[in-house]
């Protein structure tokens, strides 16, 4: 295609990069602010699922008089259901759209939560989480698409930055979550209080039902996915509509332009191209998910059982520390993302949790004051490592590694093995804290060294370089350019 000059007065799409590349140069316009917001709400929503159990956990111990294994798999039963909904949201993403995929999704977050939060017994408290997981997993493939696919690939606000956009807006509804339970705690009578894993867990669905309300105002499908179906008339008319870009295409162009052969299978992540881009963002997911489940989901256990803090306590030093240090990470994450490349951030970060988890670990049970306050600062220092660096970059690296034609896939698997780690943890934690105390810090801290030596030395793939929904039909011919020039 010719350079789309500014000075015309509508642009010509005649395949599909062209979609790719009016809308990397101009998003940002008309309804695409409100898009990225909803699909930042999505992920508001699975935050927030996630994140109630985390101080709930010790009153549906209590109330069904688990054992340290059934603790195990109350705790690991939504990420369980992240993996199956990860592997069938990043398919569907890609085989009938984003927007029907996210609709249904949350659909199924208000049923689930519901459920869960008026169930009987710890069997039915099980599956509804299993099926929040689903939620959880089919919504980040198809959130992470919108976030990146409604968004323009240089400048501020670009697609890196709205990818991180996702770690402060998960702080904030872990944030939102605590503050909820905070409330409910000065609010619900003392023979209520088992109610409050209850109430909190109901309230998710209030989220996902505004979204529900207010979709057909905004929400639209997405003009890249549109236009790799060989859909360039209902691409281009979203681009008008939703985009603010005069854009057009003839007849012929949309007659001539075939269905591109849908790459739906997982084995496409294993060719030579993308297997070293997977095996780093996999190698980064895995680490995040061992260390994220260990600090940030068992903070209040932390805090309760190794700190010795009273409810009241656990609970307002939760949400400071996600308030004060993950929510602000978070935000300098955004930040850098558009300023600085993924590596340097992650390895800074990753190395930053070494060094906390190690403290931690030294430190163990403290014994004074001076030393649980060091303690705390070391817990704010991870999460705050985990907001700026792994946190904010970790969907980065698998969203913006694939194009468009394989995006939910591609993010699916990723996070289905970071389910498959985070399952494993979350059932394997209970069991090391018990066994082990504050020395399961120095075992976690492997996960902060792993990936610093994959990222820096191994792999040195960086996902921010080169837009591939731009040029994903011109790999070949770069490839054999590169060729000829190292050969000469």
């Amino acid at each position: 295609m010719a350079n789309i000059e500014q000075a015309a007065t509508y642009y010509e799409v005649k395949k599909a990069e062209d979609v790719s590349r009016l809308i990397s140069k101009y998003a940002g316009q008309g309804k695409t602010n409100k898009v990225i917001w909803l699909a930042l709400i999505g992920v508001f929503i699975d935050a927030y699922d996630l994140t109630t159990l985390s101080f709930g956990i010790e009153q549906v111990i209590t109330e069904f008089s688990l054992s340290p294994v059934m603790t195990g798999v109350v705790a690991s039963a939504i990420i369980c259901g992240t993996i199956a909904g990860n592997i069938l949201g990043g398919w569907l993403t890609d085989k009938i759209g984003r927007y029907r995929v996210f609709m249904a999704d949350m659909v199924l977050f208000v049923i689930a939560a519901i459920v869960a939060g008026l169930a009987p017994n710890v069997w039915v408290l099980i599956i509804a989480r299993f099926i929040m997981g689903i939620s959880v997993g089919i919504d980040l493939p198809v959130a992470m698409s919108y976030l990146t696919e409604f968004s323009r690939f240089n400048g501020r606000s670009n697609k890196a930055a709205r990818l991180a956009a996702w770690c402060p807006m998960w702080y904030a509804a872990s944030s939102v979550c605590f503050a909820v339970v905070l409330f409910l705690y000065f609010l619900l009578p003392e023979e209520y209080a088992n109610w409050l894993w209850r109430v909190s867990l109901i309230f998710g669905a209030v989220p996902a039902l505004l979204i529900i309300f207010i979709r057909g105002k905004y929400l639209t499908e997405s003009p890249i996915w549109l236009a790799n179906q060989g859909n360039l008339k209902e691409a281009v008319k979203i681009l008008n509509e939703s985009y603010n870009i005069p854009a057009l295409t003839k007849i012929e162009y949309a007659q001539a332009v075939q269905i591109k052969p849908s790459h739906t299978g997982f084995a496409v992540l294993f060719n030579k191209t993308y297997l070293p881009r997977m095996i780093v963002s996999i190698v980064i997911h895995i680490s995040v998910a061992f260390q994220y489940t260990t600090i940030a989901f068992f903070l209040p256990s932390i805090l309760s059982r190794f700190f010795h803090t009273d409810t009241l306590t656990t609970i307002s030093t939760t949400l400071g520390l996600n308030l004060l240090f993950a929510f602000t990470g978070g935000l300098l994450g955004v930040y850098i993302a558009s300023r600085l490349t993924s590596r340097l951030v992650l390895i800074a970060g990753f190395a930053i949790q070494f060094l906390a988890l190690l403290s931690l670990s030294l430190i163990g049970q403290p014994e004074n004051s001076f030393l649980l306050y060091i303690a705390i600062i070391m817990l704010g220092l991870w999460l705050f490592a985990e907001g700026f660096g792994p946190g904010a970059q970790m969907m980065i690296y698998p969203t913006m590694a694939y194009p468009a034609s394989i995006r939910g896939v591609g993010v699916g698997f990723n996070r289905a093995v970071s389910g498959v780690a985070q399952a494993t943890a979350l059932f394997l934690l209970p069991i090391w804290m018990a066994k082990y105390n504050t020395h399961v810090f120095l075992i976690i801290s492997v996960f902060a060294i792993v990936p610093i030596l994959v990222i820096g030395f191994l792999i040195k793939f960086e996902p921010t370089a080169v837009d591939v929904d731009a040029v994903v039909e011109n790999d070949n011919i770069i490839k054999n350019l590169q060729h000829q020039i190292s050969s000469q």
